[in-house]
């Protein structure tokens, strides 16, 4: 540098980027969060489901979203991506934590569910910030995976059935429902 040419960096000298303090959950706040979803999909459950009053559907009866019930669906281990993949492709998958139970999640997949979990996915994070805060307050939690597979093979079919089960269980973990149910677990 010159003698007589400015330095306009002298006084910048670099300082650490201090990342605001995540707010906890108490174990109050938690079981009483649970508990209002839980409340929610209860009655989510029981509830009879709005008759169609179209002249015909043309939706097959297996796409309702009313006819699919991810509490009695076959439970899988929550970290079903790290099993062998079957040989089905496309799926709804839903996330449980079976202590209530409580549906987390709703998703959908072109591919296998482990190929569609493996690498990053917001929820797997979401699930370990969320089993983390159970076990810092010593609380059962059981979170496991359930799969619907008869889904329709045409993507955004599947993708509107994936937001009508969002929208009917207000599932906590999906974004659609963060104004509802907050962000307590994420990032």
């Amino acid at each position: 540098m010159e003698p007589n040419q400015l330095n306009l960096f002298s006084d910048l000298l670099p300082q650490p980027v201090t990342r605001p303090e995540m707010l906890v959950m108490d174990e109050t706040a938690l079981v009483r969060w649970k508990s209002q979803i839980y409340d929610y999909q209860q009655r989510a459950r029981e509830s009879e489901p709005l008759q169609q009053t179209a002249l015909f559907d043309l939706t097959p009866a297996h796409c309702d979203p009313d006819s699919i019930d991810p509490f009695s669906l076959r439970l899988h281990p929550s970290e079903f991506y790290r099993l062998p993949d079957n040989d089905s492709e496309a799926c709804l998958y839903f996330i449980i934590d079976n202590t209530l139970p409580i549906l987390l999640y709703v998703g959908e997949t072109k591919r296998t569910p482990s190929q569609r979990w493996k690498g990053v996915h917001d929820a797997k994070d979401y699930i370990s910030n969320y089993i983390s805060l159970h076990r810092k307050y010593k609380l059962d939690v059981a979170v496991v995976a359930a799969f619907w597979w008869d889904v329709p093979a045409n993507t955004k079919s599947r993708q509107q059935l994936e937001l009508a089960l969002i929208q009917k269980w207000r599932s906590p973990f999906n974004k659609e429902n963060w104004e509802r149910w907050g962000q307590p677990f994420g990032k």
